[in-house]
Parts: structure tokens; C-alpha cells; sequence
């Protein structure tokens, strides 16, 4: 299987043309699609769930409150965050927040 290295060396260095690099731009948005719409289908209101704030670099975890279409409403001991549904991870059952 080749790494993620391998596929983005092969991607820079070919040449490929407008057709299949929108080919391959449109699989990768496939992907992200899908891996988002997972991600939502397994979480529940109440789940424990971790992420990592963009802004201030720390690892928050949080009961979800929400899930709307893009973004899920994550309630920390710091207040209520819209995160990514794909930057969330679910947390065992036994972790309390």
C-alpha cells in the first residue's frame, strides 16, 4: 500500500492535465464528504467527544449539545463550541466531562 508521501510525491511530480487533476480533486472531496457525514451518523446528543481548538492549540473535550448540517455544538467547562463534525473524535462511554 503506499504511504500518503508516496501519493503526494506522485501527485507533484507527474504531469497531469486539467481533466484528471479535477478528476482527483473531486475524489479527495468525495472522501471528505463522506468521512464527515460517518462521523455525524456516529455521534448522539449527550456523546462525549474530544478536538483540538484551532485557535489556541489545546485538546478540549465536551458533551455534544447539537448537530447541524456542517458544524456540531460542543459544550466544555470553557463554553459552547461550533466544531467540524470531522474534528471531533468520540470518547469512551467512561470518561466523564
Amino acid at each position: 500500500m503506499l504511504t500518503i508521501q508516496d501519493i503526494n510525491g506522485a501527485i507533484m511530480s507527474q504531469n497531469w492535465t486539467n481533466t484528471q487533476l479535477t478528476s482527483m480533486i473531486d475524489s479527495v472531496k468525495y472522501a471528505k464528504s463522506r468521512l464527515l457525514q460517518e462521523t455525524k451518523w456516529s455521534l448522539r446528543v449527550g456523546d462525549s467527544v474530544k478536538f483540538t481548538s484551532g485557535k489556541t492549540g489545546q485538546t478540549l473535550t465536551g458533551r455534544v449539545e447539537k448537530i447541524a448540517i456542517k458544524y456540531v455544538t460542543v459544550r466544555t467547562n470553557q463554553g459552547a463550541w461550533r466544531v467540524p463534525a470531522n474534528m471531533l473524535s468520540k470518547l469512551d462511554d467512561l470518561v466523564a466531562v
